[in-house]
């Protein structure tokens, strides 16, 4: 069981290299603990796409109910 969970840890940290362009070795060390982005950090590192700056009008929404 323990074996199964390295493997698949070895797996995410893989795909997270590929989706955000950082090398295995980073998201290894950056996975191995707590690591905490704020909004842009998270996008410099690639996590994320962007950033939304401004809030939605829940007014004109399609999905708010009357």
């Amino acid at each position: 069981q323990a074996k199964e969970i390295l493997r698949m840890r070895d797996m995410l940290n893989v795909m997270l290299s590929e989706d955000t362009g950082q090398p295995v070795s980073r998201i290894q060390k950056d996975t191995d603990r707590d690591f905490v982005l704020d909004a842009k950090e998270a996008q410099d590192y690639g996590i994320i796409d962007e950033v939304i700056t401004t809030a939605r009008d829940p007014q004109s929404s399609s999905a708010a109910v009357a």
